[in-house]
This record gives structure tokens, sequence and C-alpha cells, in this order.
């Protein structure tokens, strides 16, 4: 049982609340409750970096640094960025704080039969301020193992709050820096054996009463950048039965080498090339969860998914990015914006895309 105060699990049935939360991790909490499956974790919360913070005297000595900085001296700025960061990873976390992110990484990782590598990203409060956007100027870190590993970078996600760029952009939008925090996410990296794209209407020709699904084996990628001929099923919306359905040639697929820490391409064989991808249950999950996103944002959706092989059935189909549908939303009064997922509950769904943080995190070799 955890604190809430302390630690939240993006599946613990806890109010989305951004202060605690930060914009990232309140959009997970958030898109789990309204039924749709992210990869799994939990957040380290502003409470708990505001506790270490008081505890070890940060609070007066990050506000002495900052005080009277002239945002046109770049190298004052820079020096002051440096010390602050400094002074933040330097620090121990007090043994009650640390425990408690010690506990709930020893249950996520219980609930895979292995461990398993997770990704330890940013969840500023600040990120979301209307006309302020505060987009990568926080921190991901990727594949990451150990308990010990991810508490270092926790601590580094606390420190990119004073990152140089970060300092001078609250200093020249007159954001203030008192009652700034930062929540962390620490997330399971999704080890995908079928990935892909369903869109809420056939984009061949606008019908909104249709769910499309393409679908392909390995890391989502090679369907995104057309690379490959993915399986193509189109459903109906309401009933999700299967309309029509084409198996695609499916020749490679991207998956990852835990031994050289790349995303490697090899070659489908001819008899997984010739059967579809995805069983009927799972492509009914995936048309529901994407009919989920739509019905949420109130809008068509383009959404990037992936089945997790390190998940059980039922629960290993995962949207890691909804995004409202352009190309024919765009010919009508449906409002819409492509590019990458803002976490504020108002169009993307706060994840980055199949391509980046939880499926492509390894580089491509």
């Amino acid at each position: 049982m955890h604190d809430t105060e302390f630690i939240q699990f993006f599946d613990g049935a806890t109010e989305p609340r951004h202060e605690l939360l930060g914009g990232k991790c309140a959009s997970l909490v958030t898109m789990t409750a309204a039924g749709m499956r992210v990869p799994p974790g939990f957040a380290v919360t502003t409470a708990l970096y505001d506790a270490f913070v008081a505890h070890s005297g940060l609070d007066a000595e990050i506000g002495r640094q900052l005080a009277d900085l002239d945002p046109d001296d770049v190298t004052g700025v820079d020096t002051v960025s440096q010390r602050i960061r400094d002074a933040i990873c330097a620090r121990e976390i007090p043994a009650e704080l640390r425990e408690r992110v010690l506990t709930a990484y020893a249950d996520l990782q219980a609930r895979f039969d292995g461990d398993v590598p997770v990704a330890v990203r940013s969840s500023a409060t600040a990120e979301d301020l209307p006309d302020a956007s505060f987009a990568g100027q926080q921190d991901t870190y990727l594949g990451l193992r150990g308990a010990e590993t991810v508490l270092e970078h926790v601590r580094r996600c606390w420190a990119s709050l004073y990152t140089s760029r970060a300092i001078l952009y609250r200093l020249r939008n007159g954001i203030p820096d008192e009652g700034l925090s930062m929540a962390v996410a620490v997330q399971k990296m999704v080890n995908s054996a079928v990935a892909g794209v369903a869109i809420t209407m056939n984009p061949a020709n606008g019908d909104r009463s249709k769910i499309t699904i393409d679908a392909s084996y390995g890391v989502g990628e090679m369907v995104v950048s057309g690379q490959v001929t993915p399986d193509n099923t189109v459903l109906d919306k309401v009933t999700l039965s299967v309309v029509s359905e084409t198996v695609g040639d499916k020749h490679a697929e991207l998956v990852p080498d835990p031994a050289t820490g790349t995303l490697v391409e090899r070659d489908v064989d001819p008899a997984r090339r010739a059967r579809r991808c995805l069983d009927r249950d799972a492509v009914a999950a995936v048309a529901a969860m994407a009919k989920r996103a739509e019905k949420h944002y109130r809008c068509p959706q383009d959404v990037e998914w992936a089945v997790d092989a390190d998940l059980p059935d039922g629960e290993n189909v995962l949207l890691l990015q909804s995004r409202p549908e352009t190309v024919h939303s765009s010919r009508t009064a449906t409002p819409s914006s492509r590019g990458s997922a803002a976490a504020t509950g108002s169009g993307g769904t706060g994840l980055t895309s199949l391509t980046s943080a939880l499926t492509g995190g390894l580089r491509r070799g």
C-alpha cells in the first residue's frame, strides 16, 4: 500500500491532481481511468520532491543562487545552473523518501516475470502553462535497470528544472521560481511484439462509422514510416465486427537487442508473413482502446499502440500516443492539430510517439 501523497501508480484509481503529478503523469492517470491502458508505471510526486528539497536545505540555497539573475548574462546563468544541478544530484534522498521510491519500483517489477527496463521521465508542474510551453526542457532517461540507477535518474530529472535553458525561459517569460516543483514518471519500457496504428475512421474515404487498424511485427516504426506493408483491418465502430481485412507482407521487423542496446532489423520468415499478426481478441482490444480515445478527446483519433510481450493477455495492448486525425478531419469543422502530444488533457496523450521514448528509445543498429 502506497502513501499516494508521495507515490501514485497510474492505475491506482487516484485523482489526477496536476499540482501533485505534473502534466505528463496527470495525463497518464487520466487516460488509465478512462480505460486507455498505458505502459505501466508510477509517479514520484511533487510532494516527495518538495520534501527532499526542504529536508536538504536546498530551497534556501536555490533561492540565493537565483536571486538577481540577469537573463542577458548567459554565462552567469550557466554557472548558477551548474551549481544548482550539482547540489541536487549530490544530496542524499532521506531514507524514508528513498524507501518509498524503492518499494514502488519493486512493486512495479513484481508485475513481470523478470527484471524489465524502465524509462524515467520528468513531469513538471509548469510544463503546460498557457503560452509558456516547457516542451523538451526537462529530461527523459531510457532503458534503465536497477533501483539505485532509477533513484539516480529521478534526481537528474529534478535537477533538470534548473538547466540554463529552463532558468532563462522562466526569467524571460516572467514565470516565478517560487513553488516550482517536479514530479517524475517511472514507466516500463515497452517490449513490442506487434505494433501499429489505429484510426477512428476509414482514412480512404473519411467514413467515421469505421475504425481502421494497421499492424505489423516488432516496434511500430516500420508501420509509421511505411517501410512494411502491414495487415489492414477495417471494423464497424459500433459492433467492432470486422468489415474487411488484408494480410500484408510484413517482410521485416525492428526488435530490441539487449546485448547491444540497439534496435535491429531482421527478416520475418514466410510462415509469419502469411498469417495475421494480431488475433481477433487483440484486434478488438485495439479497436476498443481507439474508440475510448476518441470518446475521451471528442474528435477522431490517430492512435499508436503496441502489444507488450512482457504482459499477460488481456493486459498487453498498450496505448503509446493518441492525437487528432488530421487528413479528413481538417476538411470538416472538427478541430485538429498534428504533432507531439501535449500532456494537457485537451489534445494528445502526454505520451511520446512510438518511435521514441518507450519503444524506440534504443538506438537503431
